[in-house]
């Protein structure tokens, strides 16, 4: 059941991210949202990490402990990260996807993108895509 969420999860966010792409300027109130879910990872807070998690996403895993181990079995470098830096904030089609480079403990890169919302509580994740490394310079 887990990874058919899984499964589910990432073909939506596969979609929007084929779209025209558009630059943003920074966003620290999106930023602050998303550190704080690692925060709250690392602290294996994982009641607190749900709290960042859009209504969607809290529908389809119901339970902060479902979020946990989707988190901690299918996103192992956001749950136990070792840096984390934001790169941009995009809008792609109309939703907005903040990219995050994420060092896991073996020194690992990882590239995320954040699909972010506004709800009247403040900026929640919308769920995660791995997107493919940039390439380095010809």
């Amino acid at each position: 059941m887990l990874r058919v969420l899984i499964a589910c999860l990432a073909l939506v966010l596969t979609v929007p991210l084929a779209s025209a792409q558009e630059r943003l300027a920074p966003n620290p109130a999106i930023e602050t949202t998303i550190q704080n879910q690692f925060d709250a990872f690392l602290d294996r807070d994982v009641g607190e990490a749900w709290q960042y998690a859009s209504p969607n996403i809290q529908s389809l895993f119901g339970s902060p402990e479902n979020f946990g181990r989707m988190v901690e079995q299918g996103y192992p470098m956001v749950w136990t990260p070792g840096r984390v830096e934001f790169i941009d904030l995009q809008s792609l089609g109309g939703i907005l996807v903040q990219r995050v480079e994420v060092i896991d403990q073996a020194g690992t890169a990882h590239y995320l993108g954040y699909q972010m919302i506004e709800t009247g509580e403040g900026w929640r994740i919308n769920g995660v895509q791995v997107l493919r490394a940039p390439q380095v310079g010809a």
